[in-house]
């Protein structure tokens, strides 16, 4: 629902500190009136797209101020969620709710540090993410994402169908933080082979009445066309109440702006600057840090680590973003060509003009190019490093990294790690710097064993894993048959709405 009015900001008052402005409406990228529908928080979380096949963006974002950021070092992970996500919900949760989500969501990890910092070197640190019930970085978000729709929907007495599209890790979590819950059904799409087998198992041996795992018969970008065609389709939309929980909501993308301010705080923010390299596909992850930027937080430089799908590498090298097909990596999570995140940096390197967003994005998908922009390619350049890192890469940054250090890492996180060096190395800045390590590496066993001999202890989470009854069904890369068969499973529908 869009609201109107005067652009007024809430404030997070903490003891002993200063106000904090928080941004409590959002609009569209591709809204390109005058004057844009502006929406809140509530809103925006459960419709996770915008109705015109936006996405959601912070209409302001106010910077912290060196005393405020001094104030949140020091506290816990839990504290520190309540804290930033703040700024964004406005008046949809105060601080006390959002404490009790905060200490549910991460209470269940298996680090009492949620997101810990490992030295690799005198520059380099490793920020693990991959504490949580699903061995993965998504669970940093939609942990708390999952309990945000609970609050909302009980609110408000409302039923929820999710559909959200995976290339690997964002399925698993988003079923593990949906599961079971009375007000919501989730459908995730994923690409029939092409992901690790104890990817595909964590989502398809799940076993909830709500929970759907979807095998299409196409690529990552092929579930995400089709997902972004539900959405498209308005009396699909009304009659299922269609929303999302992968890297489109905004609500997933603030959640993920909290590690970063986590790992810059415990070395040394705000007196210190600090890099972070990221595995980048989608671009949500990234996109969070550079928000952190927005915020106040000192980062040096931002890397983007790109394996042999190295479209946004390619754009910051040459100003050139072009399709290319997709190729199968040791990092299939990084498996796209087209990141839907990028169009929020977009909207901000074309000064929040939704029309020029979206007759860009229109181009990009009719020619395979997005047209050319010298002045954006030189904005985002500026704002972002970039670097490409193959299989062959992969495997000796695995193996190079446990023969220095005895720490064993997955394929995603390698292609951060090499993408960090290979930054270091050009010269710059001497701040730390800080390479994300998305996902355990038992989570990727095959591509371990094959880069250092050794195959990964299975940790708990994962001990029968390979037991356990798969549930699936393939689809074929249709969008009607995917709409069919949501249409058939979701719980509660709008029948008098008709078929699309």
């Amino acid at each position: 629902m869009a609201i109107e009015g005067g652009n007024t900001l809430n404030e997070l008052r903490c003891p002993g500190r200063e106000p904090i402005g928080v941004a409590v409406r959002y609009l569209s990228t591709r809204d390109g009136r005058a004057n844009p529908a502006l929406y809140a928080f509530e809103d925006v979380l459960l419709a996770g797209l915008a109705g015109d096949g936006g996405l959601f963006v912070a209409e302001t974002l106010e910077s912290l101020d060196r005393a405020t950021m001094h104030g949140l070092a020091g506290l816990s992970y839990a504290e520190l969620a309540a804290r930033v996500m703040a700024l964004f919900t406005g008046d949809a949760f105060d601080i006390p709710e959002l404490r009790r989500l905060t200490a549910a969501a991460y209470g269940n990890f298996d680090h009492t540090a949620v997101a810990p910092l490992v030295q690799l070197d005198e520059r380099l640190w490793l920020l693990e993410l991959f504490h949580g019930p699903t061995l993965a970085f998504k669970d940093l978000a939609l942990q708390l994402v999952g309990l945000l729709f609970d609050a909302v929907l009980a609110r408000r007495g409302e039923h929820v169908t999710i559909v959200g599209a995976t290339s690997g890790d964002t399925g698993s979590a988003a079923l593990a933080a949906c599961r079971d819950k009375a007000a919501l059904d989730i459908f995730i799409l994923y690409p029939e082979g092409r992901i690790s087998e104890v990817q595909r198992r964590q989502m398809t041996t799940l076993d909830a009445a709500n929970a759907y795992a979807l095998a299409i018969e196409g690529n990552f970008d092929d579930c995400q066309d089709i997902v972004k065609a539900l959405f498209a389709d308005e009396r699909l939309r009304r009659e299922l109440n269609l929303s999302a929980v992968n890297s489109i909501n905004f609500a997933r993308v603030a959640a993920q702006i909290v590690y970063y301010f986590a790992a810059g705080l415990a070395l040394g923010a705000p007196l210190r600057s600090v890099s972070f390299s990221v595995p980048t596909g989608n671009f949500g992850n990234v996109y969070a840090a550079h928000l952190a930027r927005a915020l106040g937080l000192p980062i040096a430089r931002l890397v983007i680590g790109t394996n042999a799908n190295d479209i946004l590498a390619r754009y910051l090298a040459r100003g050139a973003m072009t399709i290319a097909p997709v190729t199968p990596s040791l990092s299939p999570s990084m498996d796209i060509q087209v990141a839907s995140n990028f169009e929020r940096l977009l909207f901000e390197l074309k000064d929040h003009n939704g029309a020029a967003v979206t007759a860009a994005l229109q181009a990009f998908r009719q020619t395979g190019a997005l047209p050319a922009d010298e002045q954006s390619w030189r904005r985002a350049s500026r704002l972002f490093a970039g670097h490409r890192v193959d299989d062959a890469a992969t495997l000796d940054t695995m193996a190079d990294t446990y023969r220095r250090s005895g720490v064993l890492i997955d394929p995603h996180t390698a292609v951060a790690v090499a993408a960090a060096r290979a930054e270091v190395q050009e010269g710059g800045d001497t701040s730390p710097m800080v390479a994300l390590a998305t996902a355990h590496p038992a989570k990727f066993p095959d591509a371990v064993e094959r880069a250092i001999g050794i195959r990964p202890a299975c940790p708990p989470a994962l001990a029968d894993i390979l037991d356990k009854r798969e549930r699936t069904t393939i689809l074929p890369n249709d969008i009607g048959a995917v709409a069919r068969f949501v249409r058939a499973h979701a719980r509660r529908t709008r029948p008098n709405l008709g078929a699309a």
